[in-house]
């Protein structure tokens, strides 16, 4: 390998991981460099709230790099370290332990940090979920004889009430707007989601504002507008996610919702892309409406393309949005934008399961988005994927029916 500067990855997630990979992959001869502020080599998130917080043995997560591979690929890892500074003119890194790296490009996947509360009491039973060590933190909780309370009934929310609730532990879910999941789904998918909560003892209130929370090192009492005080063992707070933009803020970067980039996933700044979680982009599929997406597929993908145009591509980013959460025996799935179009339902899938289409003034199916049992709405939802991305515009009639949607595909030629 070559010892001139190369590329630097800072955020050793999913994303800046993918890339690292995929750079070499792809033939890249030069140095890489993944800079990750967890002691932790990369590992994937999305166990974090399910298979982490459920196993009876010793949690571990899907790592992805380990020694092994990071040797092969010649992968400089730096872990326990942030980056505090980006000189661009000199095209330098500097590093919180004082170490300045030069770069010939400059890839930032930094993610998103949990929103915090504000002004919250101070103690050790008021968490968060977003690393290993956070799920750690919270799984000592997760027994019976426990309460505990979820602020926010979004995805990282629910998929916690879940899995503490399967561990024995009493949940309550406290959610401000009037319903769950209400940045995320349709109403139909949030009340089949609320009723399986509810029949599994979660107790889900909504339509109430927290007017105070009190903490000590044994309990949490939250007061709410409708009168409750609710005494839990343990406050998990999932109340959205913040892009983490301050390094790309101090070296000027373009900012919209996150680190702004082209379709190419450049910044603003000659050499310097961005990917996954940290980054807004504009969609062909939505006419160029700018997206911010928080999931696993999108840090995947982003990370595999961004190392591409690195190397000199100029591919665009085109992949449809896509999103599935696990809770209890039931899967959700989400394939495009949900907050686009007309709807239409397709209810012949067994068990309950549905998936709902939608359809913008066009009639083009811009979006779908489905939840059963196991892998109910699996089949479709990936048929959905493939029909979105291709512009087609279906016959009412076969989504609503169980006609197969694989035999609407040709009509995108």
């Amino acid at each position: 390998m070559s010892s001139d500067t190369g590329i630097i990855i800072v955020g050793a997630g999913e994303c800046g991981a993918r890339a690292a990979l995929s750079l070499r992959e792809n033939g890249y001869r030069h140095s890489i460099t993944l800079i990750g502020d967890e002691v932790h080599l990369p590992y994937e998130r999305p166990p974090l709230s399910k298979q982490v917080l459920l196993d009876a043995a010793e949690p571990r997560t899907s790592a992805v790099l380990n020694d092994i591979l990071l040797g092969e690929h010649a992968i400089r890892h730096i872990g326990s370290a942030s980056a505090s500074a980006i000189d661009t003119s000199a095209k330098r890194l500097a590093l919180s332990d004082g170490r300045v790296l030069p770069y010939d490009k400059l890839l930032l996947t930094t993610g998103a940090a949990p929103r915090r509360l504000p002004d919250a009491p101070a103690g050790g039973r008021i968490l968060y979920l977003r690393t290993i060590d956070d799920a750690l933190a919270l799984r000592s909780f997760m027994r019976a004889g426990m309460h505990v309370g979820v602020l926010g009934g979004g995805f990282i929310g629910l998929e916690v009430a879940a899995s503490a609730c399967l561990r024995g532990a009493k949940v309550t879910v406290i959610e401000t707007q009037e319903r769950i999941l209400k940045r995320g789904v349709p109403a139909p998918i949030a009340e089949t989601i609320t009723g399986l909560h509810q029949r599994n003892g979660v107790t889900v209130k909504c339509g109430v504002a927290v007017l105070g929370i009190e903490a000590d090192e044994r309990r949490v009492g939250i007061t709410l507008s409708d009168g409750d005080v609710i005494p839990v063992d343990v406050l998990v707070v999932g109340i959205g996610a913040q892009p983490r933009t301050e390094l790309a803020v101090q070296a000027g970067l373009a900012i919209d919702n996150g680190i702004a980039v082209n379709e190419r996933l450049e910044t603003s700044v000659t050499d310097i892309h961005a990917a996954g979680d940290c980054c807004s982009f504009p969609h062909p599929l939505y006419g160029g409406r700018r997206l911010r997406l928080e999931a696993w597929r999108n840090a995947q993908d982003q990370g595999i393309l961004a190392a591409a145009n690195l190397m000199g591509e100029a591919r665009s980013y085109q992949a449809v949005p896509y999103f599935w959460s696990d809770q209890f025996d039931h899967t959700l799935q989400i394939a495009g934008l949900v907050d686009e179009g007309r709807t239409v339902v397709r209810r012949e899938l067994g068990d309950g399961a549905f998936i709902l289409f939608h359809l913008d003034d066009e009639w083009r199916l811009v979006a779908a988005s489905g939840v059963g049992p196991g892998n109910r709405v699996a089949k479709d939802m990936k048929l959905s994927e493939m029909l979105i991305a291709k512009r087609v515009n279906p016959p009412i009639e076969a989504l609503a029916t169980d006609a197969s949607l694989k035999s609407l595909l040709p009509r995108a030629a």
